[in-house]
């Protein structure tokens, strides 16, 4: 529209006033994803396209008997069997820009299209995989006896899940660390992924300082926050919510990253010629898939705000 003018001055029709396309665009924010910084991503360079299947080797685990001076021994055979790691799911964006379109604008719009499905597709890959591991976490390790030893801790289930608050927040914490802990899990490379109400709560403690330590080196867009009780904290929108009995619930998810197995690749991004139009597609498929090699090595705590 003409920029307002003063009562009684003239003011141009549009015919004499041009329009100008800025060649900025303006930036789209992103939802951080964090699946290839909680997972064992070893595989993602052996997979070539959707369909394809990926065998992994486990460690068989041994019997340690009693051993008696003059006694026949007995011998096993160590076996395990292999587990499948399917790459079975694929996401895809095209888009077309036309012909008359490019020559007019001054701004690349097929990089700029690309960079954004490419960031888009993580974010749905990654809200599928921090959902879909759920049900294979360990027993042991969620709800509201968990712990394989004590079986005690109360990490949350359906219809009673866990309310937290600025004053019990770092317990919780370090309860699901307790439950990894009984499950033998190693204590490095550790990682709890949090909504961003938790984190806020965290902040908001009477511990904060004690608890919460930064880090010097942010890796980029993957919600790092620091560390608490050998947690490696990641900020997560992608996590799984539902109601439940009326309230907003959560899973957030603690573990070790050898507990999920995750490999993507981008196979095929290509820019060909429009048959029904004067334009060129530009166009991208990312295949993936993931498996809980290790459940005990994940645990879930069930929380609701």
């Amino acid at each position: 529209m003409p920029y307002p003018v003063a009562g009684g001055g003239a003011n141009y029709t549009g015919n004499f006033i041009p329009e100008i396309w800025s060649s900025k665009l303006i930036a789209n924010f992103y939802d951080a994803t964090v699946c290839a910084a909680i997972s064992n991503t070893d595989y993602s360079g052996e997979i070539t396209g959707f369909g394809d299947k990926v065998n992994i080797r486990t460690t068989p685990e041994l019997t340690i008997r009693d051993y008696q001076k003059g006694m026949q021994l007995q011998v096993e055979r160590p076996d395990k069997p292999k587990l499948t790691l399917n790459i079975d799911q694929g996401d895809y964006f095209a888009a077309v820009e036309d012909d008359v379109d490019r020559i007019q604008s001054d701004v690349n719009l097929m990089d700029a299209w690309t960079r954004d499905a490419s960031e888009k597709m993580k974010i749905k890959i990654d809200a599928k995989v921090l959902t879909g591991i759920i049900p294979s976490i360990s027993a042991m390790n969620s709800g509201a006896g968990a712990g394989r030893i004590s079986g005690n801790i109360n990490m949350g289930a359906t219809g009673s899940p866990v309310q937290l608050t600025k004053t019990n927040v770092i317990d919780y914490i370090v309860d699901a660390g307790a439950v990894l802990d009984e499950a033998n899990a190693p204590e490095s490379d550790r990682f709890l992924v949090i909504p961003a109400w938790v984190a806020a709560m965290i902040k908001k403690s009477d511990v904060k300082d004690a608890s919460l330590t930064g880090d010097s080196q942010t890796p980029l867009r993957n919600g790092r926050l620091g560390t608490i009780d050998r947690f490696t904290v990641y900020v997560s929108h992608n996590l799984n919510r539902v109601v439940d009995s009326g309230n907003q619930c959560f899973s957030l998810l603690a573990g070790h990253k050898m507990g999920l197995t995750f490999a993507t690749q981008m196979t095929n991004m290509e820019s060909i010629r429009a048959e029904s139009t004067f334009g060129s597609i530009v166009r991208g498929l990312q295949v993936y898939g993931y498996a809980v090699v290790k459940p005990e090595a994940l645990a879930r705590l069930y929380v609701r705000q």
